[in-house]
């Protein structure tokens, strides 16, 4: 794990101002109230963040469920879901050079698509039986780059459109069987 590289201060300032604009673009999509928003727990983390079990080979993020309890209540009906949003430093910065992305639209897209499955997952759109994203059902992850190109079509971002081409593939129906 050591030999992966990790975001440096200029591109956590960007991951920064990513999650910032995909909040509002998710909250405003799906409308909800602040006071529901908040209700949404989730956080967001960065590799020097991550716990070992949370580093993916392959993705450039994912989402892992926990469960909370507040401090001094032992009582299970206390227990709240917890989302974590993990992103993969080494991944995303290896594909905006291969492909020769920019790195805000990139975190902006895969932010939004994560805090997609944030809602759906709290929302009950989806059920969270699996251990990370990996497993989500392709199914799934059509319908929520679906929903993330719908929620970013609306907002005008230098190297947007050259990240909607990385991901175009995403967008077709699934065939069935796959």
């Amino acid at each position: 794990m050591q030999n992966l590289r990790q975001f440096n201060q200029t591109e956590l300032l960007k991951v920064d101002e990513a999650v910032k604009a995909s909040e509002e673009l998710v909250n405003n999509y799906f409308k909800m109230s602040s006071n529901q928003w908040l209700k949404n727990r989730y956080d967001i983390k960065t590799a020097k963040d991550l716990a070992i079990h949370e580093y993916i080979d392959g993705p450039f993020a994912q989402v892992i469920k926990y469960e909370g309890r507040k401090k001094d209540i032992p009582l299970g009906s206390s227990s709240f879901s917890l989302y974590k949003v993990c992103l993969q430093d080494n991944a995303v910065l290896s594909i905006i050079e291969e492909m020769d992305l920019l790195l805000e639209p990139f975190l902006l897209y895969i932010l939004t698509h994560e805090l997609v499955h944030v809602v759906r997952f709290s929302k009950f759109k989806q059920r969270y039986e699996n251990k990370n994203e990996i497993d989500v059902t392709l199914d799934e992850e059509h319908k929520v780059h679906k929903l993330t190109h719908t929620i970013l079509m609306k907002v005008s971002v230098f190297g947007l459109k050259q990240v909607f081409e990385f991901y175009k593939d995403w967008l077709r129906k699934p065939r069935s069987g796959i």
